[in-house]
């Protein structure tokens, strides 16, 4: 069966497995190219771990710290003919990387958030792993249900007042202007349930009361601040209401394995890139296609693997290629908020259009990177080739 792209909106809802499998080799390979970890995790248990900062998390610690990992992860096998989700090829392809080089490599596809996953987790890290250095929180998901049973559900809102900015149609390559509407004080309340630092809190204090956090183990989650173009709709909006309740989440915790364990919690600022959860949120695909351009020019561009591996270089080598800004947040995105960077991110937003997109950014970068994180566009794929959808993993638990 041949598989073509099929674009709606900011998703894609077809992917390669083939092309998945060559993105996830490419990224493997860039990391084998790196120095080992000197002092890495043994054990590292990864919520959110087929894509993004989550799947580069993974790969690191399978192939830079040459730990065992439990991977927890929401995807979609291949049924009745249709492809499976990017994040399940991704999750297969390491997987026999992983196996071939002896690692331990389990995962578990469900809804994290849930007490059942949760219970699932726990009992993994008994009967297959043991009790992990590391834990790395990267889940990104538009609802959630806690354990009573009620159901969130987020949104993309400012919260200040109406916003109005300019953003691209990524299917068309259209600038045009985008009003969003100020969220409800329910909607901001429902946004920081889902995206804030409830649920990463629950998972610690559960994996700590359960034995199953080792002395001087570190958590980390994933947030993003970005620039003043972007503020309203992140910072100030209800994107960033959850973050803020994140770093306050870090803080707490941070208190708490500090004392009963000697551990570590922090929040890692990373900068902007293209990932499916970014490409919702409104403004950002342009800003990303203008920022692209720019650090490309200037030799600043990172993509996941690269931060992750230069975060991953601080926490378990002491080499700290980072601003510490305090003792539970470290900033990643030191050359995306680069005063020269900045101004000259400013500077094209004022004067970029459809006629001009393709000129002042690198929106065709954006639009191939963003088409590859579903296996498409990958280098050495045959893409008129037919495949076998089905790609069932050897360790994925039940």
């Amino acid at each position: 069966m041949k598989i073509q792209p099929k674009v709606r909106g900011f998703i894609c809802i077809t992917a390669h497995p083939e092309g998945c499998a060559a993105n996830v080799h490419r990224q493997i390979e860039w990391v084998r190219l790196q120095e080992l970890l000197p002092k890495p995790p043994k054990t590292v248990l990864i919520l959110g771990a087929s894509t993004g900062y989550g799947l580069a998390s993974r790969i690191v610690s399978v192939c830079g710290a040459k730990a065992d990992t439990l991977g927890v992860f929401y995807e979609r096998p291949s049924v009745n003919g249709k492809p499976a989700s990017p994040g399940w090829y991704n999750t297969v392809a390491l997987e026999v990387v992983a196996l071939r080089t002896g690692r331990k490599f389990y995962s578990i596809n469900g809804d994290a958030f849930s007490s059942d996953i949760k219970s699932k987790v726990v009992r993994a890290l008994r009967e297959k792993l043991s009790p992990v250095d590391l834990v790395v929180y990267s889940l990104a998901a538009p609802r959630r249900t806690d354990a009573s049973g009620v159901t969130y559900q987020s949104v993309l809102k400012p919260t200040k007042q109406v916003f109005t900015s300019k953003t691209v149609n990524t299917d068309k390559g259209e600038v045009f202007e985008t009003t969003l509407e100020a969220a409800t004080d329910e909607e901001v309340l429902q946004t920081v349930k889902v995206m804030g630092g409830e649920d990463w809190e629950a998972w610690i204090r559960l994996l700590a009361k359960e034995g199953l956090l080792v002395p001087k183990a570190t958590t980390v989650a994933y947030s993003y601040i970005g620039p003043e173009i972007t503020w309203p709709i992140y910072q100030f909006g209800t994107i960033g209401r959850a973050k803020a309740h994140l770093m306050e989440t870090a803080q707490r915790l941070h208190s708490f394995l500090s004392e009963t364990l000697q551990g570590r919690a922090l929040i890692s600022v990373n900068k902007a890139v293209v990932t499916q959860a970014s490409s919702a949120i409104p403004v950002v695909p342009l800003y990303n296609s203008i920022l692209r351009k720019i650090l490309q020019e200037k030799g600043l561009e990172e993509d996941c693997m690269q931060q992750i591996y230069r975060l991953f270089s601080g926490l378990f080598g002491g080499k700290e290629d980072w601003v510490r800004e305090s003792e539970t947040c470290v900033r990643l995105d030191d050359r995306e908020l680069n005063p020269s960077v900045q101004e000259e991110v400013k500077r094209i937003w004022q004067q970029i259009n459809t006629e001009n997109l393709r000129t002042l950014s690198d929106f065709d970068g954006y639009q191939k990177k963003f088409l590859q994180l579903f296996g498409f566009e990958c280098e050495g794929v045959n893409y008129e080739a037919d495949v076998n959808l089905d790609r069932p993993m050897r360790h994925l638990l039940p």
